[in-house]
C-alpha cells in the first residue's frame, strides 16, 4: 500500500467518523428547534439539511480523491471499474470505515447521552433484508448510471444522488432506518452489543452487498445492450 492507498485509507476513516457525526446532530439540532410536535415541519427541515451536507460530503470524496464513508460505495466502483483492489477495498478500506463509524458513535454517545440508540428492524428479519436490499439496489442503479451517462456537473449529479437517498430513506426508514450503509449499521450495532446478530449480518450487511454486487451486475447488462443497439443503428 503506497502513499495514495495510505490517503484513501485515512480519508475513509475520517470520512465514516464524520457521517455518523452529522446525520446525528441533524436529528438532535431539529429535534431542539422544532420539537415532535409539529413532524411534518421536522421531516421537511431534516430533508433539507441532510441534502446539505450529502453536498459537503460529496465535496469531501472529491477532495480526498475517491475517499468514501460507505462500504457499498467503495465495493461498486472496485466491482465496476474492473481493475483488481479488491484485497484493498475488503482489508484496508472497509475496515477503516468500520472504526471511523464506530469510534464516530462511541464519542457521540459520550458528549450526547440522549443521542438515541440508531437504526434497527422493526419487524421480521427478512422483510428488513428485502428492504435494505431494493433500497440499495436503486441506489446502485442510480449511481452508476450517473457515471455512465457522464453527467459532468457537480451540482446535478450530487443533486440528483442526493434526493435518490433521501426518498429511499424515508420510504425504508420505519422497517430498517433506511441506512444503506453497513460501516454507520455497525458502528451503532457494536455500541448497542449487537453487532454479531442474525439480524444485523443479514439486514445491514448480507442484504446490501447483495443487491449492491447485483446493481453492479444489471447496469452492466444495460449498458451491453445499449451500446449493441447504438452501434447496429449506426450500421444500419
Amino acid at each position: 500500500m503506497g502513499r495514495a492507498g495510505a490517503r484513501l485509507v485515512v480519508s475513509d476513516l475520517v470520512l465514516a467518523f464524520l457521517w455518523v457525526w452529522a446525520g446525528s446532530l441533524v436529528k438532535l439540532f431539529v429535534y431542539r428547534t422544532v420539537g415532535p410536535g409539529t413532524p411534518h415541519e421536522a421531516e421537511l427541515l431534516k430533508i433539507a439539511l441532510s441534502v446539505v451536507y450529502m453536498f459537503f460530503f460529496a465535496w469531501l470524496e472529491k477532495l480526498t480523491g475517491g475517499g468514501s464513508y460507505n462500504p457499498l460505495t467503495v465495493l461498486i466502483y472496485t466491482v465496476a471499474g474492473g481493475n483488481g483492489g479488491y484485497l484493498f477495498a475488503a482489508l484496508c478500506r472497509i475496515p477503516a470505515q468500520m472504526l471511523g463509524a464506530v469510534s464516530g458513535v462511541w464519542l457521540l454517545k459520550e458528549v450526547f447521552p440522549q443521542i438515541g440508540h440508531g437504526p434497527r428492524v422493526n419487524g421480521h428479519i427478512h422483510h428488513g433484508a428485502l428492504v435494505e436490499g431494493l433500497a440499495t439496489f436503486a441506489v446502485v442503479m442510480v449511481s452508476l448510471t450517473l457515471k455512465h451517462k457522464e453527467v459532468n456537473s457537480f451540482f446535478m449529479k450530487t443533486w440528483i444522488s442526493s434526493i435518490s437517498k433521501m426518498t429511499l430513506h424515508i420510504l425504508s426508514s420505519d422497517l430498517t432506518g433506511g441506512i444503506m450503509n453497513p460501516a454507520s449499521a455497525f458502528g451503532w450495532a457494536f455500541a448497542r452489543g449487537d453487532h454479531v446478530t442474525l439480524e444485523h449480518v443479514l439486514v445491514y450487511w448480507v442484504a446490501p452487498l447483495q443487491a449492491a454486487l447485483f446493481g453492479v451486475w444489471a447496469v452492466r447488462q444495460f449498458t451491453k445492450a445499449q451500446n449493441a443497439d447504438e452501434t447496429k443503428t449506426k450500421s444500419d
